[in-house]
């Protein structure tokens, strides 16, 4: 397992999530997946447990956890129940916009139930023709008097519909591209927000995905998070951050298939013998638990960083989201094929596993555009 440099108290905390994890979390699993339904119980256990405020600091009711502490609790959580992990990975996304930029009375209002886990939060970048490029977005904010009128929407949003406080990304200057964008804050009941379609998905199915309208949708002013044209960098800085909590999601994945095969392997018995005894999977096993720990450290770098104060993390960021999602796919598959019949089937988790494991390739920037990042900032050093 590599090393990482937490306190004695932070060790203990992620030593107790572990037990809540797989006590608590991991019976619920399959039940989350099978009805779709977001686990309302699973939100109130990691507020009852002081989970949810892991990411936020103390002056504003959170525990003021490290970067490092944040990833490994949702690896711990996800190794059990990847719906259950994001519930911890959204709730600092949909906040870190506040976080980095915003207002001490942003901060005073917003953070603070946040923390407690009374309130979720969602993070409003996608739109139905604006994923990766994201100064294609269409949805505008008009300034009127002391507030600012939305009109556009949102799709695949995580949260979506449940989510109290929401991040929201538009457009105030349309002809200045990503440097007409600004972020708000914008309230589940303000005047003309609604929820349109949730999604129905492959995956990380008690999770609500969905579209955000709105029309007309009133906005105090007091809500833009820094400055107009602020949005683009907010929505950067903030991804480059949470980024890594993707990788941890994916290692947890990963882990659990892992200890799925690695169980499954020692009791099947053909030929006489458990499969565990072939070399064929032992092979596999040895190379599925070097991936793993190869994404591991990649994750743990990346939130010490974070945790130092460096400012150029950007590149690890997108490494560490990148490779460790690819090593979830991997790993997963690698999963199925060593229970064989029973992997294909819904009576054990590897299937699971698999179908939660794509979405980390895709959500919070694809590893395509991961892969231009790394290329771009590895160009810029070669001509520096």
């Amino acid at each position: 397992m590599a090393v990482s440099h937490l306190s004695p108290e932070e060790e203990e905390l992620i030593a107790a999530i572990r037990e809540i994890a797989s006590e608590r979390v991991a019976p619920r699993a399959a039940e989350i997946d099978r009805t779709g339904e977001f686990p309302w119980d699973m939100k109130e256990l990691l507020a009852q447990q002081d989970i949810y405020a892991m990411p936020f600091p103390v002056e504003y009711g959170g525990l003021g956890s490290t970067k490092l502490a944040v990833v490994r609790a949702i690896e711990e959580l996800s190794r059990c129940c990847a719906t259950t992990g994001l519930l911890l990975a959204v709730q600092q996304l949909g906040a870190m916009p506040i976080l980095l930029a915003g207002s001490e009375e942003q901060k005073r209002k917003y953070l603070p139930p946040l923390a407690r886990g009374e309130w979720l939060a969602a993070f409003g970048l996608t739109e139905a023709d604006s994923g990766s490029d994201a100064a294609a977005m269409r949805t505008v904010a008009v300034r009127k008097g002391d507030r600012y009128i939305l009109n556009g929407s949102k799709r695949f949003i995580t949260n979506g519909g449940l989510a109290q406080v929401n991040t929201v990304f538009a457009l105030t200057d349309p002809q200045a591209g990503t440097r007409g964008i600004s972020a708000f804050i914008v309230e589940r009941d303000f005047p003309g927000f609604a929820v349109g379609r949730i999604e129905d998905k492959m995956g990380i199915k008690g999770s609500q995905t969905a579209e955000l309208i709105f029309n007309d949708c009133e906005v105090p002013a007091e809500n833009l998070i820094g400055r107009e044209g602020d949005g683009f960098r907010i929505a950067m800085r903030t991804l480059d951050r949470t980024r890594p909590g993707i990788g941890a999601q994916a290692v947890g994945i990963a882990q659990g298939a892992l200890d799925l095969a690695l169980s499954y392997a020692r009791q099947r018995v053909q030929f006489g013998r458990p499969i565990a005894e072939n070399q064929g999977i032992q092979f596999m096993l040895a190379d599925m638990a070097t991936k793993i720990e190869a994404a591991r450290l990649l994750v743990y770098n990346v939130a010490e960083m974070i945790d130092r104060g460096e400012e150029r993390f950007t590149m690890y960021s997108s490494m560490a989201k990148m490779f460790a999602s690819d090593i979830a796919m991997e790993v997963t598959s690698d999963a199925i094929q060593i229970l064989g019949g029973y992997g294909y089937m819904k009576e054990y988790p590897a299937e699971r596993m698999l179908r939660d494991a794509k979405i980390t390739q895709i959500y919070e920037g694809t590893n395509q555009i991961q892969r231009l990042v790394i290329a771009r900032e590895l160009l810029a050093r070669a001509s520096a």
